[in-house]
């Protein structure tokens, strides 16, 4: 029951914050109970429970509240290191720092991170985050979503010291669950496997922590020496970089590796130009590399993700089947991310064991039903909004960016922002930063003209409805 309840909760609120903002704080938010008037939910990282408690939460207390009026307390806690790891894995996402808290056994000091010097070696940070041993490229299933990403991150795990770097930095984005940080994890096992070069893993969390830990300690010198020494640079997860001075010194790190010929490997969930808590010059940086999306799992991929799983069970527990017309099932009902692929087998791995019952259709339907989630919205990007909106006028992408001031270009450029701020999640210093740098109250201005002339000029409504369902299709 109360599980239902925690469902409906998340869907109030994705629809509350909106579907970025959900990803990025919310989607490894569990519930651990509800005791009277309590609700006891659970995060991965203390930087994810700090977060939520500054900024969202009033909306987390007001959507259970929608559920059970009686509710007048949300108690966030960290989950447990003690948690057991799942028994099967699956192309997953995150911040890896949750890893940190579950993984059963840390990894070795020779595949964790490179030998750092004496004075370096009391940051915790140099260390690296820690890896999971199930995430490397053999247990990575590939599809069309992500051949492109794969095979980049080969490139750069078989590379050798001296090399030539082909493309720099590597920038995989995709939403959450669909495999960034299995592949940088691989990269990882790889890169330190062979011997060739030393490779560091980290979640950007452990980078900021290890730099304010560097300033307190007066060590920073030494703390950025010996990142700049290493040969590979794996950040995960950049979207949570915070603040001006950490900022500052990424971006003076991942210029010192570049220029240096050294490689830079990093996920986030969005691309380098959407990421706008950012600096300018680390987003440019970052745009002037390899920059690859993970799209969506399709029902094939979801369906080899099925069986993979299924068949990494089964060595652990002999005798656990699943039928194929339950995999075929759980791959069309379950289209949101890998990780709700990997919660389903566990549900029937537990189901099947604890009941001694076999795993049949009826069963699946009744064990992940709250998995199966209703289609998301397609993402519109401010890119796609100019290239239709110039299609449908007549007029180019440049001419929406451009400082014409001529009929034919103003109102197209003023339906474009409109649609900018409609259907996306952008700012408004945001969206007039990628139409070409103007001021966000230029933005204001034309989003307000055109709410009012839709409201009484009906050749208007039209073609921004026609816009609008061209760009959500």
């Amino acid at each position: 029951m109360d599980q239902d309840r925690w469902a409906r909760v998340q869907v109030r609120l994705r629809s509350t914050v909106g579907e970025d903002v959900y990803s990025s704080w919310f989607a490894r938010m569990d519930l651990e109970g509800v005791q009277g008037e309590s609700v006891h939910m659970s995060v991965p990282t203390r930087f994810l429970k700090s977060w939520i408690q500054a900024h969202y939460a009033d909306r987390v207390l007001s959507c259970w509240q929608a559920e059970m009026p009686e509710v007048h307390r949300i108690d966030l806690t960290v989950r447990s290191a003690m948690r057991a790891a799942a028994p099967v894995q699956v192309v997953k996402p995150a911040v890896e720092e949750r890893r940190a808290e579950r993984a059963s056994a840390p990894a070795s000091a020779e595949l964790r991170g490179p030998m750092m010097s004496p004075a370096a070696a009391g940051h915790d940070a140099l260390g690296g985050s820690p890896l999971d041993p199930r995430l490397t490229f053999d247990s990575f299933v590939m599809g069309r979503s992500n051949t492109l990403a794969h095979a980049a991150a080969r490139q750069v795990a078989e590379g050798r010291r001296g090399d030539p770097v082909m493309f720099n930095p590597l920038y995989i984005h995709a939403g959450v669950g669909l495999g960034k940080t299995h592949l940088l994890q691989a990269v990882t096992w790889a890169g330190n496997a062979s011997g060739e070069r030393k490779v560091l893993y980290l979640t950007v969390e452990k980078f900021m922590y290890g730099f304010v830990a560097a300033l307190k300690t007066q060590t920073a010198l030494a703390f950025k020496e010996a990142l700049r020494g290493i040969d590979v640079l794996v950040i995960d997860d950049l979207q949570f970089l915070q603040g001006k001075s950490t900022q500052a010194e990424f971006c003076h790190t991942l210029n010192a590796l570049i220029d240096a010929g050294r490689q830079v490997v990093i996920a986030a969930d969005r691309p380098p130009s959407e990421l706008e808590a950012l600096d300018d010059r680390v987003r440019s940086r970052l745009a002037g590399g390899l920059v690859v999306e993970m799209g969506t799992l399709g029902e094939e991929l979801r369906l080899e993700i099925l069986k993979t799983r299924v068949a990494a069970a089964r060595a652990h527990h002999a005798g656990f089947d699943v039928p194929q017309p339950v995999l075929e099932y759980l791959s069309r009902a379950i289209t949101h991310n890998g990780r709700d692929l990997e919660g389903a087998v566990n549900r029937l791995l537990a189901h099947s064991k604890l009941n001694a019952q076999p795993v049949t259709l009826e069963m699946a339907e009744r064990e992940v039903r709250d998995l199966v989630r209703p289609q998301e919205p397609k993402r519109v990007k401010i890119e796609d909004i100019q290239r239709v909106v110039a299609r449908q006028y007549n007029v180019s992408r440049s001419d929406l960016l451009s400082s014409r001031r001529t009929a034919n270009v103003v109102r197209p450029r003023q339906v474009a922002m409109y649609l900018a701020k409609t259907l996306t999640l952008r700012s408004l210093p945001e969206i007039g930063r990628r139409f070409g740098g103007r001021d966000h109250t230029t933005v204001l201005h034309a989003v307000r003209k055109i709410e009012a002339l839709v409201t009484k000029d009906v050749a208007l409504a039209d073609e921004v409805e026609l816009l609008k369902r061209q760009l959500q299709d």
